[in-house]
């Protein structure tokens, strides 16, 4: 059974709505789910904007706090890098 669907009214400028037809019929693709689409996109990349931020966040307030990296696997981390040849060469 496919989810419930709610109708959203939303007004576009003129010039807005002709470059979704034409898009839409450009890509013989139904103007709804373009702008479905487009939704859906933006949405999900303001999700993970969130969550970087939380991220960099946290990692600014733990930074140099018994939180923040453990040493020891630091320097292991480093000492691996080191060993690994430049990139390109």
């Amino acid at each position: 059974m496919e989810p419930a669907k709610k109708n959203f009214h939303l007004p576009l400028p003129e010039s807005l709505y002709q470059r979704l037809r034409s898009e839409a019929q450009r890509s013989k693709t139904p103007a709804t789910r373009l702008v479905r689409q487009a939704l859906e996109r933006y949405l999900g990349e303001r999700e993970r904007q969130t969550v970087h931020d939380a991220v960099v966040e946290y990692a600014t307030m733990a930074a140099g706090t018994p939180e923040d990296l453990d040493e020891e696997l630091e320097a292991a981390g480093l000492e691996c890098l080191a060993r690994l040849e430049p990139y390109g060469e």
